[in-house]
């Protein structure tokens, strides 16, 4: 597997985790909340999260003193 896809499965898996950590222990005790109140939700809410966090960036182009132009990574 390629090391940028088993960087955005970490992301994840770690942003689903702290999502339920969420909503287990801060959570919404009335249920009137509507991400805090299912745990469901919340996990999916923090694996966004952590998918956003982990995305490659883009990589930028600049340009030499020769006219090339090269990508810094």
């Amino acid at each position: 597997m390629n090391k940028r896809y088993i960087k955005m499965l970490s992301g994840l898996a770690v942003g689903a985790i702290l999502g339920y950590g969420y909503y287990y222990y801060i959570g919404c005790a009335s249920g009137t909340c509507a991400i805090t109140s299912n745990p469901y939700i919340s996990s999916g809410y923090g694996a966004m999260i952590g998918l956003v966090f982990m995305w490659p960036a883009k990589a930028k182009e600049t340009n030499t003193d020769d006219g090339e132009e090269t990508q810094i990574v």
